[in-house]
């Protein structure tokens, strides 16, 4: 989001050139403000001042760049800190696989700034490749949730028979002449239940395979990636391939979020468009 109008005066209100630790802007105001106090004419010479001041400066091009670059950097930061915190609630090992594959995607950017100069399309390359771990991530939060699901529907059995076992013992009671017309309904409506509870675990496990064979195109696909790098003499090149696998992924983004509001995962993971942050790396010296 682009800063607005308010925005621009707020920090012309506030600007202070590097090395100073008091704005002067409330230096001036200060001074008036003592000046006031003697003659309550410097008020209103004061009150035009900084009127004239806070419009000249909110308005002025290169402050206007300054006070974006600003804003989009604190944006990018306080979205990088929620994405630590996702990181944060997955298992440990689950953790470990995202910082290696994001290692990765890290070394495809460093290995472009040995040679003489930085291919200038490093920039597009890490937000390509941010998108690309957003995903990921997306994908391991969702399979963490619906690993917990399932964990529970099989940790919570009534009694040590499998559900299989219930139904047939349920269908093997339903056969019997003797049992009356409400137990028989009772009877069905557990073989019911159970049946769906059976047909939910195989879709939750369907899901996790899918989840997994996600995750492991993503890192093939990273690594593909890293090798091109190494091999390209254009990052063009690169940044394109990088964009066409991210435009791949539109199909599981759109699956991710679906899953995400069936299993509750965290809110934060809905949130459109983002990325996490993979800043361009400085050129080594020769």
């Amino acid at each position: 989001m682009k800063p607005g109008f308010w925005d621009y005066v707020r920090e012309a209100f506030n600007a202070k050139p590097i090395g100073m630790f008091i704005p002067p802007n409330w230096i001036g105001i200060g001074i008036v403000g003592l000046l006031s106090l003697l003659n309550p004419g410097f008020f209103i010479l004061g009150l035009g001042l900084e009127l004239g001041y806070l419009g000249m400066l909110s308005t002025n091009e290169r402050f206007r760049r300054w006070v974006q670059a600003m804003h989009q950097y604190q944006s990018r930061r306080q979205w990088q800190m929620k994405v630590e915190d996702l990181i944060k609630q997955l298992g440990p090992e689950t953790q470990r696989r995202y910082r290696s594959l994001e290692a990765r995607c890290r070394a495809i950017l460093e290995q472009q700034t040995r040679g003489a100069t930085i291919a200038e399309g490093l920039a597009s390359q890490g937000e390509g490749l941010g998108r690309l771990l957003w995903v990921y991530l997306r994908l391991l939060m969702t399979r963490q949730a619906i690993e917990h699901i399932v964990r529970e529907a099989e940790g919570t059995q009534g009694d040590a028979n499998s559900l299989t076992e219930r139904i047939q013992n349920l269908e093997a009671r339903l056969k019997e002449e003797s049992i009356s017309e409400d137990l028989r309904k009772s009877l069905t409506g557990q073989i019911e239940i159970l049946r769906q509870r059976l047909e939910k675990r195989k879709e939750a496990r369907e899901k996790r395979a899918f989840l997994d064979a996600e995750l492991v195109r993503i890192q093939e696909q990273v690594e593909l990636v890293r090798e091109q790098a190494v091999l390209a003499t254009d990052p063009e090149t690169v940044s394109q391939r990088i964009d066409q696998i991210t435009t791949t992924l539109g199909g599981t983004t759109q699956w991710i979020q679906e899953q995400q509001k069936i299993y509750g995962a965290v809110e934060d993971l809905l949130a459109e468009p983002t990325t996490v942050t993979l800043e361009v790396p400085m050129k080594q010296s020769q």
